[in-house]
């Protein structure tokens, strides 16, 4: 008798199970370890085109995703090699008709059985996120145009101005004239800064960015760029200096973007640095460089730390807000610095200062 209700308490534990993912307007399917389908959703059938049973299947039968270069994936490797949970909005699903259609696809470990070490297997959770997609697409092309078609008046304006203060600054000078087109020429310069970012982000949404590996002298790197960033920090009563390792050798990757990369945490570290100083340093790794930009400035909380590189994310710490800015710049830098493959690590401490550190890897 035991058994008996033991057993009718997993049926209906199981029915309930059933019910819920059934209830779910995402695709579910779930695999064992050999990559078998234990359990699945009308939504999968939906998604996969599939009005027969898929149960006991390998799941490479019937999910047969591709890449954005139009090539097939392996789906029973990406699962095997999935050890945390992971998602990608960058596959696609070919129907027998010729359409395609745009793939949200979640991969998560699980145990089975109620946490029995010898069952495990996999839990997938996909999606048609084609319309998304396409909304995607012409939001970027949109800001890719703007973007574009702002950089000349922008340009204009900027040399104008940046005359008008030459030629007023010759004469006895106006201070109110003076002023008002010191704060035009700081704006257009703010408005160029954006529309910079906003074409880079453009370009890195549509996997648009592209790079040569060069080979980088990365203390030569350092050294200019602390010359570079003299005179601004100079402005601030700040001091900027390099802390290079004497062993560091050649650098293999993009040089444009880990120049721009490096400039983006300087300038960072520069304006929210009231006093002391800002350090850029450099030393070698196993497999490559690993730079180090450091400062005495306001600090960053630890809730801000894990939304720092979000887009359009603004502390509301008050000093951050005293400064101009879109809340792209590091959200751009983070898609650089994954498109050369590196990795950012952030320590803060509120009222003491940052570190970003950005490891570059050689790419060969």
């Amino acid at each position: 008798m035991p058994q008996d209700k033991t057993a009718n308490a997993d049926n209906i534990e199981h029915q309930r199970l059933t019910s819920l993912v059934n209830s779910m307007a995402d695709g579910v399917i779930a695999v064992d370890s050999a990559g078998k389908i234990a359990l699945y959703n009308g939504a999968a059938l939906n998604i996969l085109d599939n009005n027969s049973s898929m149960q006991g299947k390998p799941l490479d039968s019937v999910l047969k995703p591709i890449d954005k270069d139009n090539q097939p994936v392996d789906v029973y490797e990406l699962i095997q090699n999935t050890k945390t949970s992971t998602f990608s909005r960058d596959y696609r699903l070919a129907y027998s008709d010729g359409s395609l259609i745009n793939l949200y696809l979640s991969i998560a470990p699980v145990h089975l059985g109620y946490g029995k070490d010898n069952e495990h297997g996999y839990v997938l959770l996909i999606r048609d996120i084609t319309r998304e997609k396409s909304l995607e697409e012409e939001r970027d092309e949109f800001i890719s145009v703007v973007s574009h078609e702002l950089r000349t008046p922008i340009a204009i304006a900027e040399g104008n101005i940046s005359n008008a203060q030459f030629i007023v600054g010759k004469k006895a000078p106006d201070p109110v004239i003076l002023k008002a087109l010191d704060e035009a020429h700081k704006q257009t310069l703010f408005l160029s800064g954006m529309i910079n970012d906003l074409s880079t982000l453009s370009r890195a949404e549509r996997d648009k960015l592209s790079y040569e590996v060069e080979a980088i002298n990365a203390h030569d790197l350092v050294l200019e760029l602390v010359a570079n960033y003299q005179p601004s920090a100079a402005q601030k009563g700040l001091k900027i200096i390099a802390d290079v390792d004497d062993h560091l050798e050649l650098l293999h990757s993009g040089r444009l973007y880990v120049q721009e990369i490096l400039q983006n945490f300087i300038t960072n570290a520069i304006k929210y640095t009231e006093k002391g100083t800002v350090t850029l340093g450099a030393k070698p790794t196993a497999k490559g460089v690993v730079f180090s930009i450091t400062d005495s400035g306001i600090g960053i909380s630890k809730s801000d730390q894990q939304k720092v590189f979000d887009k359009f994310f603004r502390s509301e710490d008050y000093r951050t807000r005293a400064n101009n800015g879109t809340g792209l710049g590091l959200y751009v830098t983070i898609k650089l610095v994954r498109l050369l493959h590196g990795e950012v690590e952030v320590e803060s401490e509120l009222n003491v200062g940052s570190t970003f550190k950005v490891t570059f890897p050689n790419l060969k």
